[in-house]
């Protein structure tokens, strides 16, 4: 038997559908702000992570994929899709020849080597944006606004938004200067990981997850004193629209996200189940200011997020949050004896070109085994066609619910269905085009 590699995993039957759903409401709440579906390749040449993410990010430093391919080019799967995104606009030429912003979402496999944990795997699927040509920062409040408001569709109750700003080009070189000064009595004492970020990328020491590092952060300088006048009154719009619209949202200083390109405001959204009990970051985003610039594209900034789908789903079964009514087909045919199997087959293809889902018995089976088939199938309702019926051009339409059985011609099924389907949307708003 072959296993399944470490830190994938399979998803299948029932969990399939609910990575479906969550990828289609996200995908059609995208779609409502204006944003379009982009695809683009797992792999990539190593270079553009190298340029893009950061060579100080854990990312590039510990956990991407990588490898020579045949013809000797170094070749990495994607990570994040943000930077893949951004190469494809590049590449197209989406900046010479359309109106700014350029609104992209998208949904795909990342791969990271990390230790896999619950809900963590090496092989994950993301959901994200990324509005691309921004001038105003209503267009971060609007990224912020399409994250917060697609979680609460999904059901999601107690979101909490964690915001920052890591300022423009000025503040971030005054406080760099600033840490760097701090950090200097302190960085032979603090993890590997921290004595590293000092000299790449200093920032990143405020995200340590170290609880000697977490102590000697709480006093460090915070970033709010270096604002530079844009930067101030930039971050006071963002924050007054989110009080004045009723979202709830913490300010966290030490909030600098994992990638270097973020500039300007970043966020998160943090959840607390119905239990009480706190699940962390749901996922999260922000502006950023020259990784267009970085691939290959104008001196323009951005903004975007992005949403992990598994822990969206597990935390969605954790709390609940999926109706919980099991997959049902419409319609389950049972040919009585071999011979009526082709009328049957011919009937079941009529159905699904008419939009129903149906499924057949094509084994050889007694009525009472082939119920059972239909039961274990979730099915709606049964037809049962035997010698009589099928000589006759009529069958026996029987509601497994109610146990309810009527004889209905063929030229009249159709209409039949149509009127009893109709009435069930209405009742239990069951979706059938």
């Amino acid at each position: 038997m072959f296993n399944i590699v470490k830190g994938t995993h399979d998803v299948i039957l029932n969990e399939a559908t609910k990575y479906t759903y969550v990828e289609n409401l996200l995908e059609r709440v995208a779609e409502t702000y204006g944003f379009k579906e982009f695809r683009t390749p797992i792999m990539e040449y190593s270079e553009l992570f190298l340029r893009s993410t950061g060579e100080s990010s854990d990312i590039v430093r510990k956990e991407m994929y990588t490898f020579q391919d045949k013809g000797d080019r170094s070749i990495t799967l994607r990570p994040e899709i943000t930077a893949g995104t951004i190469r494809s606009m590049v590449n197209e030429k989406l900046f010479a020849n359309q109106d700014y912003p350029i609104k992209a979402y998208y949904v795909g496999p990342n791969f990271r080597y990390e230790r896999p944990q619950q809900g963590r795997y090496r092989q994950f699927n993301q959901f994200g944006i990324e509005c691309v040509g921004v001038t105003s920062p209503f267009r971060d409040i609007e990224a912020i606004m399409l994250g917060y408001n697609a979680l609460k569709l999904l059901g999601f109750k107690n979101i909490t938004l964690q915001i920052n700003s890591l300022g423009d080009k000025q503040t971030r070189e005054d406080y760099q200067k600033a840490l760097r000064e701090y950090y200097s009595k302190y960085v032979d004492e603090m993890c590997d990981d921290c004595k590293e970020r000092f000299n790449i990328n200093i920032l990143r020491i405020l995200d340590c997850k170290v609880e000697h590092d977490i102590e000697i952060n709480k006093n460090s300088p915070k970033i709010e004193d270096y604002y530079s006048g844009e930067a101030r009154r930039d971050f006071e719009i963002i924050k007054d629209f989110l009080t004045d619209n009723g979202i709830p949202f913490e300010i966290n200083s030490n909030l600098v996200r994992g990638l270097d390109y973020y500039s300007g405001v970043v966020f998160e959204y943090r959840y607390t189940s119905s239990q009480g009990k706190d699940y962390g970051a749901l996922g999260g985003g922000g502006h950023y200011n020259n990784l267009v610039k970085e691939i290959g594209g104008p001196d323009i900034e951005g903004v975007g997020f992005a949403f992990g789908i598994e822990r969206l789903v597990k935390l969605m079964e954790d709390d609940s949050l999926f109706n919980n009514e099991e997959e049902t087909i419409d319609l389950y045919i049972m040919p009585i004896g071999m011979q009526n199997q082709k009328i049957c087959f011919e009937l079941a293809t009529f159905l699904r070109n008419n939009g129903y889902s149906v499924d057949i018995c094509l084994e050889n089976k007694a009525i009472g085994p082939m119920f059972k088939k239909a039961e274990r199938r979730n099915a709606l309702y049964a037809i049962l066609i035997g010698d009589d019926e099928a000589k006759n051009k009529t069958l026996n339409l029987k509601n497994l619910t109610s146990q309810e059985q009527i004889t209905v011609k063929f030229d009249d099924l159709l209409t039949i269905l149509d009127d009893m389907f109709g009435e069930c949307e209405d009742e239990h708003d069951h979706h059938h085009e």
